[in-house]
């Protein structure tokens, strides 16, 4: 005697499907209305219709393949077959209000009151300190512990993160909304991913402003632990712009232990006392170069970073932490042009270690209650 193994039920397949999320927005593609219709034949195939956001979604083999996944795995199915459509115009406005909860107009959400993202903003007085390579290395080492992690790149000028990050992924455009690519675990969003080719951007004040107003509250971030922004260096229009729209935005402040570097240095983070915002403390990169026999070669001087936490902390009235210094490592240069930074490639190297110690420090600082609404309610009497 022969028994058949029982096939699943549409709402069998369901519930596979609610274990497959959007790889771009990160929830279930059953929340976001992305399942168009599902069936069940006798024999146990599975046909499963499945609408992408937008046509020539670059993740639509991803989502195929996990919808596949997801369903072959329940007891009774034979084969499964996905069919991709694409949203109208109606449904991709439907997903926008879902995930903005309803609000019409893009708002910046680490700038609202119950915002509980830590926004750091890496800041240098002058070019060439190292200030990318320190950004990518801090975002890597907080994505590899865990923290859901965003990037901008508010160098517009001089953008390099995605290059730093190896990824050449464009951001894909869902309505109003503007979905960041990912890399290393961490999403970033570039003037770079816009721009053909190698061509400068050639703006002014105005400009930069509505730029990175767009890159904080057209861009779906999702629910970040930290948000670090790549600024230019100097204390110009983006550093502005900055503590406009972010108020609540941290300092960090990168230098070199170079006298000079370290002066100019200053002044970027004093900027704090003209925008009232926190210094969250010093990183001292190339601060010394390891020969072969142990010893160590001052290539920049010393005492740099020291010199602006200590400067930073009587200007500002509360203490500015040297928060680490990063030695000199060629490999911090070659896997930055690799793609690769070095705390994911060679993380107990030197380097590696540093700044995966100072990217711990930063985000071990639990996400904050200020300003958040609590939902209590006074004892009855």
């Amino acid at each position: 005697m022969t028994t058949t193994q029982p096939v699943p039920t549409v709402a069998d397949v369901q519930k596979a499907l609610a274990g497959v999320q959007d790889p771009e927005i990160k929830r279930p593609i059953t929340e976001l209305g992305m399942v168009k219709d599902v069936a069940v034949g006798p024999d146990g195939a599975v046909d499963v219709a499945v609408y992408l956001t937008v046509s020539g979604c670059p993740l639509r083999d991803k989502i195929t393949a996990d919808v596949t996944a997801a369903v072959s795995a329940l007891d009774g199915v034979s084969t499964v077959r996905v069919s991709l459509d694409v949203m109208s115009d109606q449904q991709r406005t439907e997903l926008r209000k879902t995930l903005r909860g309803g609000v019409e107009e893009p708002v910046i959400p680490f700038a609202q009151p119950g915002s509980l993202t830590r926004v750091y903003c890496v800041a240098s007085g002058k070019g060439g300190v190292g200030k990318s390579s320190v950004t990518v290395n801090l975002a890597a080492a907080m994505a590899a512990r865990g923290l859901s992690v965003g990037v901008v790149d508010a160098d517009i000028y001089g953008h390099s993160i995605p290059r730093m990050l190896g990824t050449e992924a464009r951001p894909t455009q869902v309505e109003k909304m503007i979905m960041p690519p990912q890399a290393h675990g961490v999403k970033l969003i570039s003037i770079g991913m816009f721009t053909p080719g190698n061509t400068p951007v050639v703006w002014r004040g105005p400009m930069l402003h509505r730029a990175l107003q767009q890159f904080l509250a057209d861009v779906f971030w999702g629910d970040l632990d930290v948000l670090l922004l790549d600024l230019p260096p100097g204390t110009g229009d983006v550093a502005i712009s900055v503590a406009q729209l972010v108020p609540n935005a941290e300092i960090l402040v990168v230098t070199t232990p170079q006298q000079a570097a370290a002066e100019v240095a200053e002044r970027a983070g004093s900027i704090a006392l003209q925008t009232r915002q926190r210094v969250a403390g010093v990183i001292e990169n190339m601060s010394w170069l390891e020969l072969p026999d142990g010893t160590r070669m001052d290539v920049f001087g010393s005492g740099g970073g020291q010199a602006v936490a200590e400067s930073l902390t009587r200007a500002v009235g509360s203490e500015v932490p040297l928060l680490g210094q990063v030695p000199l490592d060629p490999r911090v240069r070659e896997q930055g042009d690799a793609g690769t930074p070095i705390v994911v490639a060679a993380p107990d190297s030197a380097a590696g270690q540093v700044l995966t110690s100072v990217a711990t420090k930063l985000s071990v600082r639990s996400r904050g209650l200020a300003g958040r609404l609590l939902n209590v309610s006074p004892a009855g009497r």
